[in-house]
């Protein structure tokens, strides 16, 4: 090799390790049999660096179906380790090993090995990364961008839909799983979950009424008036127990109260409504999260249009994938050993809408 010639290669590797998103977990990379995993990053509008793990059959030769990842609320990675005893990482695995199917994951800002901050990123930032990851889609040549299922978790399975933006997006979109997902507006949602909660804390039925009537009035000043909680404390100290986080007046569930006033704004009924392609809403058996009533809210949505949706309750299962015995176990996160016919579910119905309709 010429001198010159090597030195522009040292140039273009520099610069493209340069580019790479550094690695911040501790833990070795995704590893598979007869699996390929790709780490690789998106950059969000925000000028943030997102990771992305791909992975797909190894010397798979036909054009792929991907299962694309909307995540839940918390500031957790997706990433799932082999030594990983989390349910939903342990389902992550099972779907990457999934015959004749890509699974598309992506890390929030400020979680695993991406940039930002999450405690402080809004919903509007959050749906924003999505979007850039699901655009990315187009970029690896093994992925059938005609052939898109959407699995969300937890608040990804209710703003699902949010995610493709153009009309050629959506048509690519060929079915929804929701997990644990919502369909109503954040504060009926704030309500409703408020109420277990206060039950399960193990407050009288009497007690649970009294909480509640001072818990509108909190979650109506936040939510609806678009006040700061550190003002409406102020106003009205006698609400103080009743915030979740205790003297944290400006986060909820580890995020920015913008996060949520922004979750307010969405009309998740309206965006269910427009889907036309199967989907599928699970709910927990001890799901003590979201309302017994939100996946079939889904469903019913939409089949509004045609009749291509249906829920199902998990025995035993918590919000996600959790496995529990019952609801105090769930409140408390005592969970017993996950169970893997959680995953037999999705990888019954990705195969039917995938494979079986396909063919």
């Amino acid at each position: 090799m010429k001198l010159g010639s090597a030195v522009a290669f040292l140039f273009v590797a520099v610069v493209l390790r340069a580019e790479e998103l550094p690695r911040k977990a501790k833990t070795p990379r995704e590893s598979y049999p007869n699996v390929d995993v790709i780490y690789d990053s998106v950059t969000a509008p925000d000028g943030k660096r997102l990771r992305t793990i791909i992975t797909k059959p190894r010397n798979a030769k036909a054009k792929l179906p991907v299962i694309f990842v909307a995540g839940w609320l918390s500031c957790d990675s997706v990433e799932a380790p082999a030594d990983t005893k989390d349910a939903s990482g342990l389902v992550f695995r099972g779907l990457a090993q999934l015959p004749e199917f890509s699974l598309f994951r992506v890390d929030k800002q400020g979680v695993g090995d991406s940039e930002g901050v999450c405690g402080e990123t809004d919903f509007e930032s959050e749906l924003a990364g999505y979007r850039a990851a699901f655009h990315a889609l187009q970029k690896y040549d093994f992925i059938d961008t005609n052939r898109v299922y959407i699995l969300g978790v937890s608040n990804g399975g209710g703003f699902a839909p949010l995610i493709p933006e153009s009309d050629a997006e959506q048509q690519a979109v060929r079915g929804y799983i929701s997990v644990g997902g919502w369909a109503k507006t954040w504060f009926e949602h704030m309500l409703e979950i408020e109420r277990r909660r206060f039950a399960l804390m193990g407050k009288s039925p009497g007690e649970v009424s009294d909480r509640m009537k001072s818990a509108a009035t909190l979650y109506y000043e936040w939510l609806i008036k678009g006040r700061t909680v550190d003002d409406i404390l102020k106003e009205q100290p006698q609400l103080a127990d009743l915030w979740p986080e205790g003297n944290d007046h400006t986060h909820l569930y580890g995020r920015p109260l913008a996060f949520y006033q922004q979750l307010q704004k969405l009309n998740l009924a309206e965006a269910w409504s427009k889907v036309k392609v199967s989907t599928y809403a699970l709910r927990g058996q001890f799901d003590w999260i979201m309302s017994p009533e939100d996946a079939g809210l889904i469903a019913s949505y939409v089949n509004s249009n045609r009749q291509l949706a249906f829920s199902y309750e998990v025995p035993q299962m918590g919000h996600t994938f959790q496995h529990y015995l019952n609801f105090a176990d769930a409140f408390k996160g005592k969970s017993a050993p996950f169970d893997p016919k959680v995953t037999g579910l999705l990888v019954d119905w990705f195969k039917h809408e995938a494979i079986t309709r396909e063919d």
